[in-house]
C-alpha cells in the first residue's frame, strides 16, 4: 500500500550513500514512518565516547520523537559500543530518520551522520574504522508539507476517512496509509474480500510545500465464505477446528466473522497462536477459502497455588490439565485442594474436582461442561462430606457477556448444632447464571466492571426442603486520572428463599469473614444464633473498597475497608454485622500480583470468637 513512498525513501537512502551528505529532496512520496532528534547527555564509555544530536530549527516535539527513536541512541543505551555495531547503526540511521520525518509531514530533510568527522554513508563497508569516538547526527527537517489534493476512490457510503486526511492538513505519511486502509476495509466489510489499491499517485510539490495524493481502489467482486482450511493442527481434527471457528460457509465474506472465529479458537486454550487469512484468489463459484494457520499448545499443564490466612490457615491447591483430550480441543482439568493447615478455628478440609469441557457444542459459542466434586469440610459450626455431579451449558453472547444453565445433583452428610445432630441433604438444582466482564485485566483490573449473578432453584430430598438460592457479585474499577492510582469497589448479596435453616445444606448457607468477604475478621466468623447452636444465615450482604497506588512499576500499596452482614432470613430476622480495615502491598509477577494484606477488626459482632487483633493474608491476584 502506498508503494510510492517506499520507492522515494529508497532513492533518498541511495543518494545519501553516493553523496556522503544528508541532502534529501522528494518528488513522489506516500506512507512510511517518522522520527526526530535533540542532544543526548551520555557518559563516556571508551569507544563511542559521545553521541550528539543537532536539530536546528526543529520543533521540540519533533526533536523528542527523533531522539527517542534513534537507532544510535538505542545502541548506546544498550551499552553496545563496538565499532562494527556503531557503523551498522549509523548506516541504517538515515532510513530510520527519513521514515520518521515523513510520518510528521517533512519531505525535504537534510540528514548527516558523522563518525569522527567522516560521513557514515561515505565510509567503505569493507574498511570500517577500528575505533569510533564521536558521533554527531545533524537533522534539518526543512519545511512541513500540507495536503493539497487528498483523494481516495471509490468509497462505500459507510466509509469515513480519518479527519486529518484533508486539504490544508499536515501531510503525515501515516494518514495516507490509514486512509487507504479505511477505504479498503469499507469494501471488505461489504464482502469484497479482494479489495485493494490499484493505482496511486503521490507527488510532493516543493515550492508550494504541498503533497498531492490520489489513490484508486479496485473493490473486486462480492464474495462468499468458502472452506476453512486448517494448517498446523497436527493433533486436532479438522472438522472440530471448523466447528469451533464457526465460519458461516456460503454467507457473504465478513472480516468481523473472521475475527470472531479467531477468538473462538484462541479461547479453547488448545492453540498457542491462531491466524485466519483470506486466500489470494476466489473460487469459480464466487466463494473464497480461508486458511487457518494454527500452532498447537503443549497437551498437558501442571499448576500449584498457595494462600495464607492467619486464622483459617494455609490452603494448597494443585491441578493437571489436558488441553486436547479427544482431539477436538476438549479440556480435562483435575484439581485437588487441602485447606485449614495450621488453622485456629477449623479443621483440615479436602476437595477433589474434575471438569470436562467440550467447546462448540450445539453452537460455536456454546461449551458443554461436565463436572464432579467430592469434599470434606471441618468448619467451626459444622462438619460435612459432600459429593456432587453437574452438567452445564455455557454460552458466550459477546466478548463481555456469558450465560450458563444446567443441572446439579448433590448429596451432603452434615453434623451441626448444639448438641451435634447428623442429617443428610440431597438436592437437585437447576442453576441459571450470567457474567458480564468489562475489566481490562481480570487479576489486576484498573478500569471496567464485573457483574455476575445466579438463580439456583433446587428440589430437596431426604432432610432438605425445596428452595431457591440467589447471589449477585458486582465490582467496579476506575483510575484517578491515571492507572497509577485506582479505586476499586465490590458489593455482594445473597439470599435463600423457601427452605428453613435446619433443612438447608450447610454449604448453601451464608457466612461473613475472611479474605473473600471481610478481612481482619476470622474466616466465616459471622453467622447467626439458630437456637440450637450457631449457623450460617439465609441473608447476606458485603461491601469492600480499596485504594491502590502504584509506587514503582512492580510495587503497589493498598488501603482497604470491608463490611459484612448475615441474617436469619433472606430479608430480616436475627442478624449481625462486622467490619475490618487494613493496608497491603502488591508485587507484580508474570502470573499476577503477589498480594500481602494486613487487616484489623473495626467492628466485631457478638458471634466473633477470635481475640486476634490482626489477620494476615497472602495470595496471588488482587482481593477482588
Amino acid at each position: 500500500m502506498c508503494d510510492g513512498v517506499g520507492h522515494v525513501a529508497e532513492s533518498y537512502r541511495n543518494r545519501q550513500r553516493r553523496t556522503a551528505r544528508g541532502a534529501l529532496r522528494s518528488g513522489a512520496v506516500a506512507a512510511v514512518l517518522v522520527v526526530g532528534l535533540t542532544t543526548f547527555p551520555f557518559q563516556p564509555l571508551g569507544a563511542f565516547d559521545t553521541l550528539e544530536f543537532r536539530a536546528p530549527g526543529a520543533p521540540a516535539d519533533l526533536r523528542e520523537t527523533l531522539e527517542r527513536n534513534s537507532l544510535l541512541g538505542g545502541l548506546r543505551e544498550e551499552g553496545r559500543v563496538e565499532p562494527l555495531d556503531v557503523m551498522a547503526a549509523a548506516r541504517a540511521e538515515y532510513g530510520r530518520l527519513i521514515g520518521l520525518l515523513y510520518e510528521q509531514g517533512y519531505y525535504a530533510p537534510q540528514i548527516s551522520v558523522q563518525l569522527d568527522g567522516r560521513e557514515a554513508a561515505g565510509i567503505p563497508s569493507l574498511r570500517p574504522p577500528r575505533n569510533i569516538g564521536q558521533v554527531v547526527v545533524t537533522v534539518d527537517p526543512g519545511p512541513r508539507f500540507q495536503f493539497g489534493r487528498a483523494e481516495i476512490s471509490p468509497l462505500t457510503p459507510e466509509t469515513t476517512l480519518p479527519e486529518g486526511f484533508a486539504t490544508g492538513e499536515p501531510a503525515r505519511s501515516t494518514l495516507i496509509r490509514d486512509a487507504t486502509q479505511f477505504a479498503v476495509d469499507g469494501w471488505r466489510a461489504r464482502g469484497h474480500a479482494l479489495a485493494e489499491p490499484s493505482a496511486q499517485q503521490v507527488t510532493a510539490v516543493h515550492p508550494a510545500r504541498r503533497l498531492d495524493v490520489a489513490v484508486q481502489l479496485s473493490p473486486g467482486p462480492q464474495l462468499r465464505f468458502g472452506a476453512l482450511l486448517p494448517q498446523g493442527a497436527e493433533r486436532t481434527r479438522p472438522e472440530r477446528v471448523r466447528a469451533i471457528a464457526g465460519l458461516p460457509v456460503g454467507e457473504i465474506h465478513d472480516p468481523e466473522a473472521i475475527a470472531r472465529a479467531e477468538a473462538r479458537l484462541r479461547r479453547t486454550g488448545t492453540f498457542n497462536s491462531v491466524a485466519l487469512r483470506t486466500a489470494d484468489a476466489a473460487n469459480p463459484d464466487g466463494t473464497i477459502d480461508i486458511d487457518a494457520l494454527l500452532e498447537e499448545a503443549p497437551l498437558r499443564r501442571l499448576g500449584v497455588g498457595a494462600e495464607l490466612d492467619t486464622e483459617a490457615g494455609v490452603r494448597l491447591t494443585g491441578f493437571w490439565l489436558h488441553r486436547n483430550l479427544l482431539r477436538g480441543a476438549e479440556r480435562l482439568r483435575l484439581e485437588a485442594a487441602i485447606e485449614g493447615i495450621g488453622a485456629r478455628s477449623r479443621g483440615i478440609g479436602f476437595t477433589v474436582d474434575g471438569r470436562f469441557t467440550r467447546p462448540a457444542t450445539f453452537t460455536p459459542d456454546t461449551d458443554l461442561e461436565l463436572g464432579a466434586r467430592a469434599s470434606t469440610l471441618d468448619e467451626r459450626d459444622y462438619e460435612a462430606e459432600a459429593v456432587q455431579a453437574e452438567l452445564r451449558l455455557v454460552h458466550r453472547f459477546s466478548d463481555q457477556l456469558t450465560g450458563n444453565a444446567g443441572v446439579i445433583l448433590r448429596y451432603e452428610r452434615a453434623r451441626f448444632g448444639t448438641p451435634r445432630v447428623t442429617r443428610n441433604f440431597a438436592t437437585m438444582a437447576l442453576p441459571v447464571g450470567f457474567e458480564r466482564d468489562t475489566r481490562d485485566v481480570a487479576l489486576n483490573a484498573t478500569r471496567g466492571t464485573y457483574l455476575a449473578g445466579e438463580i439456583k432453584p433446587y428440589l430437596g430430598f431426604s432432610g432438605a426442603d425445596h428452595g431457591m438460592r440467589l447471589t449477585v457479585d458486582a465490582r467496579a474499577y476506575t483510575g484517578l486520572g491515571t492507572d497509577r492510582v485506582v479505586l476499586a469497589g465490590r458489593a455482594q448479596v445473597g439470599a435463600i428463599l423457601g427452605s428453613g435453616i435446619d433443612r438447608t445444606p450447610r454449604d448453601f448457607l451464608f457466612y461473613s469473614g475472611g479474605g473473600g468477604t471481610v478481612r481482619g475478621l476470622p474466616y466465616e466468623s459471622l453467622g447467626i444464633d439458630a437456637g440450637a447452636g450457631r449457623s450460617g444465615g439465609r441473608g447476606f450482604a458485603a461491601i469492600s473498597g480499596e485504594v491502590r497506588a502504584r509506587m514503582t512499576d512492580s510495587i503497589a500499596a493498598v488501603a482497604f475497608a470491608d463490611a459484612g452482614y448475615v441474617a436469619e432470613r433472606a430479608f430480616g430476622g436475627r442478624s449481625g454485622w462486622h467490619a475490618g480495615a487494613g493496608v497491603g502491598l502488591r508485587y507484580e509477577t508474570p502470573i499476577g500480583p503477589l498480594r500481602l494484606d494486613l487487616a484489623t477488626p473495626i467492628r466485631r459482632s457478638s458471634g466473633d470468637v477470635s481475640s486476634r487483633r490482626f489477620q494476615l493474608y497472602l495470595g496471588i491476584g488482587q482481593a477482588f
